[in-house]
Formats: C-alpha cells, sequence, structure tokens
C-alpha cells in the first residue's frame, strides 16, 4: 500500500478488479491513511477505502473487520461501511436476508456494549438505519423490540452496559431520520411509525432517570435520548413527565448541560404552542430557576448562567404569542419577562465577563412583534404593560453597549474587540426596531438624558455614558426618519459641548453627525454647528473611517447648501490627502466626497476647484509615466487613477430627468457651458495615453484606466458624447495591443449610452467590429486561458442586441464565427461565463426573424447549438446553471419552433446521448414537454431540472430535496 502501483483500485471506481476490495487490502489502506506520512498517499487510501465501502464486497470484508482482535480505528470502518450499504443500497438487499442481517446487528451490538464506543455508535446507526428501511411493515414494533431484547436478562453483557448501549442505539434512532435518505412519502409513514413508538421509550427513559439508583452516566444518556426523540414533534404533554425530570437534574452539575438541551429541544420544537396548559406549567419551573441564575451570576459561573438563560429564552421567545394570548395569566408571563430582563443586563462585560446578554435580543424583536399584531383593545392594554419594560430595555441595552474603562479595554484581544463590535451593532438594530413600539418619546428620552449628563456640575460623567446615549440616537437615525423631531436641534447643540478626549467617542460623535446629515439637508442653518468638528477629525488617522464617511454622507445630502463652505471643505481634504494620512479606501471616498460637493458649484468654480486639487497628481503622473515600469510606481499610478475614477463617479453638474429603475437614461441639459469632467478629461487624456503605453499589458492599470471612463459614462451619461470618438480610437488600440476584459466593458457602455445615436454610432460600430474580430481571432488560437474576456465579450454582444441590433446587420461581422464561439463558451467551466454566454443566446434568439444574418446563421448551426445545450443538461454542466440553460430552449421553442421540433428528435435519437442512463421512452416525452410549452417559461426550467436529474441518476433521491 505505500507506492501507488501496489494501491488496489487507485486507478479509480470500476476500473479495480472485485478481488481487490478484500480485507488484508482494506487494512493495508487504512494503515496508509492513519500512518503514512505523505499526504498524497492518505489521499489516495482514502479515495479507494470509499470505493471499498460502496462495492459489493464491502458486505463481506465489514463483519471481519468488526472481529475481536482488530484494532477499533479497523472496527470503525467496518461498521461505517455496514451503514453505508444499508443506507444508500437498501434497494440490494433481498427481502429474505433481512432477518438474518438485524441478528447479526443486535449480536455486534451487544458484543461491543462492553467494547469501543465509536464502534458501538457506528453499528448502533447502523441498525437504526436498518430498522428506519423496514419500519412500518417489515418491522412493525422495531422500538419495542430493541427494548425488550436488551433487557433480556440472559445476555453475557452486565446490566450497566447493556442499558447504555440500548440509550446509544435509541438515541441514534430519531438522528438517523432527520439526515435519513428516505423518499418523502416513506418519510411521513416511517415518522407517524416512530410517533406511536415513543411510547415503549419515554416510560423507561423516566423510570431511569428518576430511580435514585441509576449511575450519572445512565442518567446523562437519558437525557441526551429524550433530547433526541422531542425533535421527532412528540406533543408537548406526552413530554411533561421527562422536562420536569430534566429540570430536577439541572441541580446535578454533571447533568447540567444534557439537561438545558433537553428542555430546550422540547420547548423550542414548532408544535409545542398548541399544548398551552402545559406552556403554563412550565413558567413556575423556569421562574423557579432565577435563585440559581443569581447564585451562578455572583460566582462568575458563565456555564450555568448561560444554561438557564437559554431555557428563559426558549420560552419566551418561541411562545410569546401564545402566552400572550392567555391574559388571566399576564403576570406569570410578566414575570418570565422580567426574568429574561435580567439575563439581558447580565453584570460585566460582553464576551469577556459574559457570554449570555446576547441570546436575548431576539425576544425582545419577537415580543414586540406579538404585542403590536393583536387588535386595537388587546394591544392597547399590553402596550400599557409593556412600554415601561421597553423603556426600561433601552436603558439596558445602552448599559450593555459602554466601552469597559481604557485600561481594561488595553487588555482586550482583537478577537474580543471585534466580538463586542458585532454585539454593538446588534444592540443598535434591536434600538432601531424599538422604535417602533415607543415612537418620538424615545429620542427625547435619550436627550434628556444626554442633556442632563453634559450640563450637570455635581459629578463628571464618564464618557463611556455619553458615547452609549450618543451610540442610541446614531442607531436610530440611522435608519429612522428623525426630520420631524423636536430634539435633534437641541441635539446638534449639544454635540459641540461634549469634550471628545477618546476615540471610541470621537467615533460616535462623527457617526451620529453623519447618521442626522439628511435632518441637516433640511436644516442648512445648523450645518456650520458640526463641520468644523468633521473637518478637525479628518486630520487624525484613527478616525479615518468615520470622520470620511460622515465628510461623504454630508457632502451627499446637503450639497446645496454647502458652496459658502466648499473652499474650506477642499482645502483640509487636499492637505489630508496630501500628508496620506488615510488609507487607500477612504482617500477614494473622500474623492466621491468632493465629487458630491464640487457638483453644487458653478461651472468655473468647479473648474478652479479641479485644478488645484488634481493639478498634483497630475504632475505626479507625468512624473510616472517617464519612469520605467516597476511596482512601485504601478502602486502610485493606479492610486492616482482610483482618486480620479472615484472623484469624477460623483462629480454630476445636471439632474436625472427620471430616476426611476428601469427608465430611458436621459439627463436634463447642462445650461452651463462645457460638462467639467468632459474638460478635465480632455485635458488629461494624451497623458492617459502615454501611461497606457508603457502598461498595456498589465491587467490592474488597464482595468484603473477603463474605471475612469466607466464611471465617467455612467454618471455623465449623453454629456460625455465629446470624448466618445477618441475613447472609442483609444480602446481600440489597447484592445488590439493585448486584449483585456475590461476593456470590453468599457465597449458594452458605450453600446448601452451611445451607439442608438445616429452622431456616435460610426465610431462605436468600429470599435464594436474591431474589439469582436479580435476576440475571434483568440478563440481560434485557444480562449480557455482567457475565461474573463469570453465572460465580458457574451456580455457585450447581448447588450449590442438589446440596444443596437443593426450592429449584427454588417457585412464585416462574422456572424457564424460569433455563434460558434458563443457555443464554444458554453462548455466552459466558469459559471459566470456559461451564463453570459446563454444570456447571449437567450438574446440572439428572439431576433431570428428581425435581422436577417441572424436568421441565417441560426437555421444553419441551431442545431449545433440546441446538442451543446442537450449535453450541458445531460449532465456536463453544473445543476445550479440548468435555469440558464431552459431559457435558450424557451427561447428556440418560441422562436424556431419548426427548427426545434425537427433538431430535438434528431439531436435525442443516438443511444446514450445526452445520458446512458436515458431510456428512448424518457427523452421521447421529454422532447413532447419542451415543444408543448411555449407561454410558461417556468414550467420549462422545471421539466428541464426534472431532465438533468434523470440524466444524472439523481431522480427521487435526496440529494434532489434543496433543488
Amino acid at each position: 500500500m505505500e507506492r501507488r502501483e501496489e494501491q488496489p483500485g487507485a486507478a479509480g471506481a470500476g476500473a479495480a478488479p472485485a478481488l481487490d476490495f478484500t480485507v488484508e487490502n482494506v487494512e493495508k489502506a487504512l494503515h496508509q491513511l492513519y500512518y503514512d506520512p505523505n499526504i498524497e498517499n492518505k489521499n489516495l487510501a482514502q479515495k479507494w477505502l470509499m470505493q471499498a465501502q460502496v462495492s459489493p464486497q464491502a458486505w463481506h470484508f465489514s463483519w471481519q473487520l468488526l472481529q475481536h482482535d482488530k484494532v477499533p480505528e479497523i472496527q470503525y470502518f467496518g461498521a461505517s461501511a455496514l451503514h453505508i450499504k444499508i443506507s444508500r443500497y437498501w434497494s440490494d438487499i433481498p427481502t429474505d436476508q433481512y432477518e438474518s442481517l438485524k441478528a447479526q446487528l443486535f449480536t455486534q451490538i451487544t458484543r461491543f456494549a462492553s467494547g469501543s464506543k465509536i464502534v458501538l455508535t457506528r453499528l448502533c446507526v447502523a441498525l437504526a438505519s436498518l430498522a428506519l428501511s423496514m419500519m412500518p411493515d417489515a418491522w412493525p414494533c422495531a422500538v419495542a423490540d430493541m427494548v425488550r431484547l436488551f433487557q433480556a436478562e440472559d445476555s453475557p453483557v452486565d446490566g450497566q452496559g447493556r442499558c447504555l448501549a440500548l440509550l446509544e442505539l435509541l438515541t441514534v434512532l430519531p438522528e438517523e431520520f432527520q439526515t435519513s435518505r428516505l423518499p418523502q412519502y416513506r418519510k411521513g409513514l416511517v415518522r407517524a411509525s416512530l410517533a406511536v413508538e415513543c411510547g415503549a421509550v419515554f416510560p423507561l427513559l423516566e423510570q431511569l432517570l428518576q430511580q435514585p439508583s441509576s449511575p450519572s452516566c445512565v442518567r446523562q444518556k437519558v437525557l441526551k435520548c429524550f433530547s433526541s426523540w422531542v425533535q421527532l414533534e412528540v406533543p408537548l404533554q406526552d413530554c411533561e413527565a421527562l422536562i420536569q425530570a430534566a429540570f430536577a437534574a439541572l441541580q446535578d452539575s454533571e447533568l447540567f448541560d444534557s439537561s438545558v438541551e433537553a428542555i430546550v429541544n422540547a420547548i423550542s420544537q414548532p408544535d409545542a404552542q398548541r399544548y398551552v396548559n402545559t406552556l403554563l406549567k412550565l413558567i413556575p419551573l423556569v421562574l423557579g430557576l432565577q435563585d440559581q441564575l443569581r447564585q451562578a451570576v455572583q460566582n462568575g459561573d458563565m456555564e450555568t448562567s448561560h444554561g438557564i438563560c437559554r431555557i428563559a429564552v426558549a420560552l419566551g421567545e418561541n411562545h410569546s404569542r401564545a402566552l400572550l394570548d392567555q391574559v388571566e395569566h399576564w403576570q406569570s408571563f410578566l414575570a418570565l419577562v422580567n426574568m429574561i430582563m435580567f439575563c439581558t443586563g447580565i453584570p460585566g462585560h460582553y464576551p469577556v465577563n459574559e457570554t449570555t446578554s446576547s441570546l436575548t435580543l431576539t425576544f425582545w424583536y419577537t415580543l414586540q412583534d406579538d404585542i403590536l399584531s393583536f387588535e386595537a383593545e388587546k394591544q392597547a392594554v399590553y402596550q400599557q404593560v409593556y412600554r415601561p419594560v421597553y423603556f426600561q430595555l433601552v436603558d439596558v441595552l445602552l448599559h450593555k453597549a459602554q466601552f469597559p474603562s481604557d485600561e481594561e479595554y488595553g487588555f482586550w484581544s482583537s478577537d474580543e474587540k471585534e466580538q463586542f463590535r458585532i454585539y454593538r451593532v446588534d444592540i443598535s438594530d434591536t434600538l432601531m426596531y424599538v422604535y417602533e413600539m415607543l415612537g418620538a418619546e424615545l429620542l427625547s428620552n435619550l436627550y434628556e438624558k444626554l442633556g442632563r449628563l453634559l450640563t450637570s456640575s455635581e459629578e463628571p460623567y464618564s464618557w463611556q455614558h455619553t458615547e452609549a446615549l450618543l451610540y442610541g440616537f446614531q442607531s436610530i437615525a440611522e435608519t429612522i426618519d428623525v426630520n420631524y423631531s423636536d430634539v435633534v436641534p437641541g441635539l446638534i447643540g449639544l454635540i459641540p459641548r461634549i469634550s471628545i478626549s477618546n476615540v471610541q467617542l470621537a467615533d460616535t460623535v462623527m457617526f451620529t453627525i453623519g447618521a442626522l446629515s439628511e435632518w441637516l439637508a433640511d436644516h442648512p442653518v445648523m450645518i456650520n454647528s458640526v463641520l468644523p468638528l468633521v473637518l478637525h477629525a479628518l486630520g487624525n488617522p484613527e478616525l479615518s473611517v468615520s470622520s470620511v464617511s460622515t465628510l461623504k454622507k454630508i457632502c451627499r445630502e446637503c450639497k446645496y447648501d454647502l458652496p459658502p463652505y466648499a473652499a474650506n471643505i477642499v482645502a483640509v481634504s487636499q492637505d489630508v490627502l496630501m500628508k496620506q494620512i488615510h488609507k487607500t479606501s477612504q482617500c477614494m471616498w473622500l474623492m466621491q466626497a468632493l465629487g458630491f460637493l464640487l457638483s453644487a458649484l458653478q461651472v468655473e468654480e468647479i473648474l478652479k476647484n479641479l485644478h488645484s486639487l488634481i493639478s498634483p497628481y497630475i504632475q505626479q503622473l507625468e512624473k510616472l509615466a517617464e519612469e520605467i515600469p516597476n511596482p512601485s510606481n504601478k502602486l502610485a499610478i493606479v492610486h492616482i487613477l482610483g482618486l480620479l475614477s472615484n472623484l469624477f463617479t460623483t462629480l454630476d453638474v445636471s439632474h436625472h430627468e427620471d430616476d426611476h429603475e428601469g427608465s430611458e437614461l436621459r439627463k436634463l441639459p447642462v445650461p452651463q457651458g462645457p460638462n467639467p469632467v468632459v474638460v478635465v478629461l480632455q485635458q488629461v487624456f494624451q497623458l492617459i495615453q502615454k501611461v497606457l503605453s508603457k502598461w498595456l499589458s498589465d491587467a490592474q492599470v488597464v482595468e484603473a484606466v477603463c474605471a475612469i471612463f466607466e464611471k465617467s459614462v455612467k454618471t455623465l451619461l449623453d454629456d460625455f458624447a465629446p470624448m466618445v470618438p477618441q475613447l472609442c480610437e483609444m480602446l481600440g488600440r489597447m484592445y488590439s495591443t493585448i486584449p483585456q476584459a475590461s476593456a470590453l466593458d468599457l465597449t458594452r457602455q458605450l453600446v448601452h449610452i451611445f451607439a442608438h445615436e445616429p452622431a456616435h454610432f460610426p465610431p462605436v460600430e468600429a470599435l464594436f467590429l474591431l474589439v469582436t474580430s479580435i476576440t475571434l481571432t483568440l478563440f481560434q488560437q485557444g480562449p480557455r486561458d482567457h475565461p474573463d474576456i469570453v465572460d465580458s465579450f457574451m456580455q457585450l454582444l447581448a447588450q449590442a442586441l438589446k440596444r443596437k441590433p443593426d450592429l449584427f446587420l454588417c457585412e464585416r461581422l462574422d456572424i457564424k464565427a460569433v455563434f460558434q464561439c458563443a457555443v464554444l463558451a458554453l462548455k466552459f467551466p466558469e459559471a459566470p461565463t456559461v451564463k453570459a454566454s446563454c444570456g447571449f443566446f437567450t438574446e440572439l434568439l428572439p431576433r431570428c426573424g428581425e435581422v436577417e444574418p441572424v436568421g441565417k446563421v441560426v437555421q444553419e448551426d441551431g442545431r449545433m447549438l440546441l446538442i451543446a445545450v442537450l449535453e450541458a443538461i445531460g449532465g456536463q454542466a453544473s445543476r445550479s446553471l440548468m435555469d440558464c440553460f431552459a431559457d435558450i430552449l424557451f427561447a428556440l421553442n418560441k422562436h424556431c419552433f419548426s427548427l426545434l421540433s425537427m433538431w430535438i428528435k434528431e439531436a435525442l435519437q443516438p443511444p446514450g446521448f445526452p445520458s446512458a442512463r436515458l431510456s428512448p421512452e424518457q427523452k421521447d416525452t421529454f422532447s413532447q414537454q419542451i415543444l408543448r410549452e411555449r407561454v410558461n417559461k417556468r414550467r420549462v426550467k422545471e421539466m428541464v431540472k426534472e431532465f438533468t436529474l434523470l440524466c444524472r441518476g439523481l431522480h427521487g433521491t435526496d440529494y434532489t430535496a434543496d433543488y
């Protein structure tokens, strides 16, 4: 087994003669898997062992591997092989062998009851699988039989060993059912059978759990077994006695975790809400845990407090509606809610001193939803009871959101800090949700607290308290429209009074200002109160993200009120950009902010500011263009090009005529003369060409150049028109030298916006024909190394058909070659490329009638397309792509019906095509179904999914469950 040539069956499944799968060879392969240091040998051994497990010989060697003189690793493999054979190849077992197989498994389980536990578990799983396959007809009382057989006194194994083996078997049975590959109709029958059989299980579990003489290991196993069975949706009232026993077992530290798991699983089953009386009985049991919970918190016992909290939340979260409905029991439910509040506010900082409070947050969403779902009268009653509770919750959450002392925080690991950040985001989301319940009074409440804190002269306030209150404001203002709130002016007035001595507080001040940017747009007189703070923060690298994102929001929302501050904003921004205070992504955001800002100025002002803003970068770029290419100057070039493209992304001096999605892209003309972006682009065009000439072979630089123009085109739309001829010419030269996907993507943008305009059609058409011709040459040389180019090319062709089908009328376009290349692209392994190719055909086929060359090529080569589609459906393409191929079939059927009806019969004629698993009848049914459906695309997709499963031999298996 140590060298490949000695490895039985290493050549692959089916290649090895049956003799290879012997006990000796399996043992050798297992030794190689566990002990060979060579990873390649391990992988080969694993592959071969997987083949061995599914081979017919597995029935023979599995039993031999279980012999008592074998080591546990070998015995485990034997037990696993038996499970695989029973669970996956049940149909191979003759009916007359069921009983002997069952008897053998019972014998082995009895033997291993005092042996290796991992082998025992696998054997139990194998017997469980056998039971599920035989139930209910071939083995009607499977569970009762198991209990009876293991309780027999004549067994050589001691009572405790037999008891543990039986409990293991009963535990894995429901688990195996949940993961079994039973067909859907059988699953329902077996579930019903198991529901009846729980009558043989629960009395035994109750007896073992309540029996004082039961050792701890048995009681633990009982709780795990109960936990497994309740997931079969056993009626909650049938579980009552066991749940009560599990509550009692919570006092035993060894049984605590298993008890929690069992109780939570029992309470959480979806069906439990039907048993309201049982749920009401559980509330006092949960409330009875409060002393144990407080004691655990006092002793810093996080595991106990966590477990008790899980139980309280499981009852409250899963059944709040059912329990709220019991109006006469409102006080006991309120007591449960207060217990969960205690868990939310559990002392200590998450996640260092406690990990419990995060479990409770979803409960508060659920409770609020349930209260607000009642009719008006009942809702008013519950609002009266629960509004004070939710105000208390806000206080608790803001306390939990507070940062620890600087000293303590300094000792936290980066992972703990990240967990705390996520926890605060969860609190923020909860506060935002709670606003729906509490409304404007919540903002007033926060404002009053902040005001008292900042104006009180009695005691010094901690920055943590201030930060948390601001964080609460920010959480709400980020998503709720606070424009009509009467406390925001006061808050804006308070912000400059905050003594900022700490990065976390400064960050939150920035984010709060950013969250109020829309309010500032409606109240521009207040901008001057906060803008100096933001500009000052721009100079601090520690506040990089918060200050830049806040400035960007203000510039976007308030741009028409910012001209008086523009010079100052540009000057400060230029200064921090030149000093390189911020990382690349924040520099890009800052440029976007300046783009928004400049958009509201007069053209002369824009040009003046642009000149001062980008001149230093242009000079730097001129210098870099002279240098010999190397990695460091490449980074600088890409950075400068990125700054320009981000500036041009948002610098938009005109206004969209219609912002509705799907409307034509049209903008109102700029009344002030040439567009400033176009003016700048024309000035730097030669320089960009010079840079390109040296960096044409570098995809990153080419991408950065294309991004400048692509973002400008998207922003300017028709205003970009003066640049179209020279850009088309430059793109043509770029693509002719070294084809790159980014150039095709930019070409697609130009086709999208300018191809339908007569004035711009000639240069766009020339570019389209050139890149098409070059890409077709690439296909002749071998396109497999360029899936990104093929992907972008297919998208370009689809866009051309959508926006300007006339591009396909040109005699210089070799449409036959385009069609054949697209068929080839359907066979690429890369999913995005295949999707793009399918997209091209779904645009092409509807134009068979209107574009004569398209009709001609489909008539000549459409059969080739159909065969490629059928091959893909037959198993050559990923199942996730079947909808795309179904779209092609639908388009063929709708637009080329007579051709398709002839081609599909011919194509499916050869035996074994598109899959050897198909019968002639199945192929015939598929072709008839497809030809009949010319209206409902969804139906065609369903037919293709069914057919591909048949082709792959997966129809009717559990692989189809999520498909």
